[in-house]
């Protein structure tokens, strides 16, 4: 083999490796990201678009897609620990000509976090109702969407303004009674009972508590990157 396609042979060589060890150093080194870029190509292959709205020195992030029609715009809550693009895998099948728009909860991604706030669900409510005033979207019934936590906070969303509403779906809401308590419901039982703040099996501040949260919360035992655990406790 003569030496110009030795020559070649490490050019191509050297072309394709450094991609290869910048995405590698990426996912060790800044997973986060890598996830940010990917939920960027999903929005903007879905055709959705990121805006913030601000309301007395309180700021909100969300996600919209489409204008207000003849049809009801559709307001998607996420669930606790979540962010608004939980709901891409279900705006993938949704009709593009709806208006749709997904808002991180009080606290989570985008949307303001303090530590003086009210996260209870009827102060998440108030701060979900100053968003939809903000950009204006009850001035025609809209539906409502909530999932968990955002399930909870969507059906006492739609108890203390049905006038805002249309429409509404719960999925998954939490705060139902189960006749068989688990030992997820005992811990939280224990949680709501006690004066201390701090410990909560569901806002883990190390890789260890991280783990400790998904044996609680998941059915299914499943093994999270490293890099994933690191990167999202508190």
């Amino acid at each position: 083999m003569d030496q110009d396609m030795v020559n070649m042979f490490a050019i191509a060589a050297g072309t394709l490796a450094i991609p290869l060890l910048l995405f590698m150093a990426s996912f060790m080194l800044w997973p986060s990201s890598l996830i940010k870029v990917y939920y960027w190509y999903w929005r903007r292959t879905l055709g959705l678009q990121v805006r913030y709205a601000d309301c007395g020195g309180y700021r909100f992030c969300y996600s919209y897609r489409g204008k207000p029609g003849l049809r009801p715009s559709v307001l998607m809550l996420h669930d606790f620990s979540a962010h608004k693009d939980t709901w891409l895998p279900m705006v993938k099948y949704l009709p593009k000509h709806l208006h749709l728009l997904c808002v991180d909860m009080p606290g989570h991604e985008g949307t303001t976090r303090t530590n003086t706030d009210d996260y209870s669900i009827q102060g998440q409510v108030k701060r979900i109702w100053q968003f939809v005033e903000a950009i204006r979207l009850n001035r025609k019934p809209f539906h409502l969407v909530g999932t968990s936590v955002g399930g909870t906070v969507a059906g006492v969303y739609a108890a203390c303004h049905p006038s805002d509403l249309c429409s509404l779906t719960l999925i998954c809401p939490t705060g139902l009674r189960n006749q068989n308590e688990s030992k997820f419901d005992s811990q939280m039982h224990e949680v709501e009972h006690s004066r201390y703040t701090l410990n909560i099996p569901l806002i883990p501040s190390t890789p260890e508590e991280m783990e400790e949260m998904l044996k609680l919360c998941s059915h299914v035992r499943f093994r999270v990157p490293q890099q994933v655990s690191h990167t999202n406790v508190m």
